[in-house]
Order: structure tokens, then C-alpha cells, then sequence
């Protein structure tokens, strides 16, 4: 199975890339992850919690990086045994690009899933896979805070509305009004 995607993170490359190979940050943005611990420069050791359809498993995966050209690419390769609910295997090139003071994140990722798990169905999986790849990139995104179009955003919801220059009128005169109007009644009811 394939996939693609992009995203927009409020920080420079060099940020990105420094979160990208930080165990720490990683543990915090992957759904469901347990454990990572650092093997050397170019190999992680995860557990993840994961849930397809009806299989849940606690998978225990190894990732690798290669193709390693800093800060702009790299290629993460990993395999995850989840048990009895099978295994699931991938690999995906992912590609850095500054964008002004942001940094554009785009992946080209395959995977296969063998056992419980590939008898889920293509859909489910499919689904499943991008959900998870856009919560990690949600939460990775947040990491660094808002991005500029969030700001704006968030600025014009917060802004001030006008206020009218008018302030009303003051209640004495409302209730002048209203005797008035009562007064006016009442005469024009006799009159008749």
C-alpha cells in the first residue's frame, strides 16, 4: 500500500530536522507509543500500542534511517512485530523543504501488513495508516506552535468588535418616553 502526504510546520528546516531525530519529541508525536530508545545514530527501538479495526497489538518495531542528507531528506525504514495479530512493514522518504520561516514536510511511504492484521481489509488498513500519519503530523506540527495562518486566524477571531460610538439612551429618558406614551393612550381612549 501507498501513501503521500504534506505538511506545513511553523519552524526552520534545521528545527525540524533536529525533532525529527530527537527520541523524546518522536515519543511524544507517535500515537500510541510506549517506548523509544535511541540504538545508535541511525537506528530507534519502538513499542507502540496500535488498534485496526477489531486487532489490537503491541508492537515491537525497529526503525531504521539511511539515505541520510541533512537537514533536507532522509529514507526511515522500519518492521513491527505485533504477535499473534501479525506484523507490519514499510518504509518512507521523507523530504524537507524551506518555506520561509516554515518548513514543508512531504513523505512517500509503502507498507504491507502480514497475519490478523492484513485480513482486516486493504480499506480499514489504509485508513488506519493515514489516520495515524496525520495524528503524528498534527501533533509533531504542534510541537513548534502555531503557524502563521493559525495566528492569523486565532487574531481575528480575538479581535475587538467595534463598538457602536451611540452608548444608548439614558433610562431616564426611556422611562419619560414610556409615560409619555402611556399619557398619549390614555388621552387618545377618551377621545373616543
Amino acid at each position: 500500500m501507498d501513501m503521500t502526504g504534506e505538511f506545513r510546520i511553523p519552524a526552520p528546516r534545521q528545527k525540524v530536522w533536529d525533532a525529527l531525530n530527537d527520541p523524546e519529541a518522536l515519543k511524544q508525536c507517535i500515537p500510541g507509543c510506549e517506548s523509544i530508545e535511541q540504538i545508535s545514530d541511525t537506528e530507534f527501538a519502538v513499542k507502540v500500542l496500535s488498534k485496526v479495526g477489531p486487532v489490537k497489538a503491541k508492537f515491537a518495531t525497529k526503525l531504521t534511517l539511511s539515505n541520510l542528507d541533512p537537514p533536507a531528506s532522509y529514507t526511515i525504514a522500519g518492521e513491527g512485530q505485533g504477535g499473534v495479530a501479525g506484523f507490519a512493514k514499510g518504509s518512507a522518504d521523507v523530504t524537507l523543504e524551506e518555506d520561509q520561516s516554515e518548513t514543508v514536510l512531504r513523505y512517500a511511504a509503502q507498507f504491507q501488513a502480514g497475519g490478523k492484521l492484513a485480513q482486516v481489509g486493504s480499506r480499514l488498513l489504509g485508513g488506519t495508516a493515514r489516520k495515524l500519519a496525520d495524528d503524528f503530523f498534527g501533533n509533531f506540527a504542534a510541537l513548534f506552535g502555531p503557524t502563521p495562518a493559525e495566528r492569523e486566524a486565532a487574531r481575528e477571531t480575538a479581535a475587538p468588535r467595534p463598538v457602536s460610538s451611540s452608548k444608548g439612551l439614558h433610562p431616564l429618558l426611556w422611562v419619560v418616553a414610556l409615560i409619555l406614551l402611556v399619557v398619549l393612550l390614555i388621552w387618545a381612549f377618551r377621545a373616543w
